[in-house]
């Protein structure tokens, strides 16, 4: 089979396509036929060894896929095979993967490989951060940081889906475009030093109900500053690679509290949380109340171009690769 090698880390310009045996799935694994595999800032670390975990040399990227079931693994409903799955797990960069069986979701028709690929960890993400920790209600208004990126783009769908009103903030004309095109009410420059007045103009001077930060550094403080009293400014990364400080005495004055966002670190402590929260995420997909899907699809061979322009902040929303195409 056809799959994307990483033999040494470093620029994903170095990744090389090559044909390598098909893997075999092993006890409670499934074997799937790769039918898309979602791309993010994350990958591209992991093949420079920059990630907290690397991954042990050689080894194929791409962790967020979904495809047809071909094959089972001793201890395996056998009834799995035929079915579309989508998981997380290793190799998805390739034609065919292997994949926990109780990490795989089966898919309902209505949600695509494509789109099942792209909304794994940011849709995951999204929902648990507005339903479980931000406590998002319908009318609210949410502030979206660095929304045009993979993350931002499917906080910005799912905001939508629970109710709320949300402005996008991204750094280029095309970005809030394309934001205002996924469902963004209103869109803000935020590298201009006016940003929050802007913003404070949209909101009519009310403050935003809550903040979704997967950039930090210091467009963090400014947005906390725009919050609501009673507001929650969610913290999911640290995109700009500056981890921002932030004064206390704003918590106390906005009444405002800061959240943590990590939904891996809560599916690691709570092993049953992974697969409530990729069965909400088909439920809302079903209601229609989200519409996953990539910002772009590419074959496998463009996947370094791919990683490289995420790195590098040209990529907009989610892209998946497609090894059939």
């Amino acid at each position: 089979m056809r799959a994307i090698l990483c033999h040494a880390y470093g620029l994903p310009d170095q990744l090389r396509i090559e044909d390598i045996p098909d893997p075999v799935p092993g006890k409670g694994q499934v074997l799937i036929a790769v039918e898309a595999c979602g791309l993010g800032f994350v990958d591209g670390l992991l093949v420079q060894g920059k990630y907290q975990v690397k991954d042990p040399l050689p080894f194929v990227p791409g962790g967020e896929m979904a495809g047809r079931v071909l094959a089972v693994g001793e201890g395996v409903s056998p009834d799995l095979v035929g079915k579309r799955v989508a998981g997380l797990g290793k190799g998805g960069l390739a034609e065919k993967a292997v994949l926990p069986a109780a990490a795989c979701a089966v898919l309902p028709d209505v949600f695509d490989s494509a789109a099942a690929a792209s909304a794994l960890i940011n849709y995951c993400t999204a929902v648990y951060g507005f339903e479980d920790c931000g406590k998002v209600r319908p009318g609210e208004t949410v502030l979206v940081l660095g929304a045009s990126g993979g993350v931002g783009m499917a906080a910005i769908d799912v905001a939508r889906g629970f109710g709320a009103t949300v402005i996008a903030a991204a750094s280029t004309e095309d970005k809030r475009a394309a934001c205002l095109a996924r469902g963004a009410a209103h869109a803000v420059d935020y590298t201009q030093p006016d940003w929050r007045k802007t913003l404070e103009g949209l909101v009519g001077g009310k403050g935003v109900d809550l903040v979704y930060d997967p950039v930090s550094g210091p467009w963090s403080e400014t947005a906390f500053r725009c919050l609501a009293p009673g507001g929650r400014h969610l913290v999911i990364g640290f995109a700009s690679g500056e981890i921002a400080r932030l004064p206390l005495n704003l918590a106390l004055l906005k009444r405002a509290s800061l959240v943590g966002v990590d939904w891996g670190g809560h599916v690691r402590a709570h092993v049953d949380e992974g697969r409530r929260l990729t069965a909400r995420l088909i439920e809302l997909v079903e209601q229609g109340r989200i519409s996953p899907r990539p910002d772009s699809l590419h074959p496998l061979a463009d996947a370094p171009g791919v990683l490289g322009d995420l790195l590098n902040r040209r990529a907009v929303g989610k892209p998946v690769i497609q090894p059939s195409i």
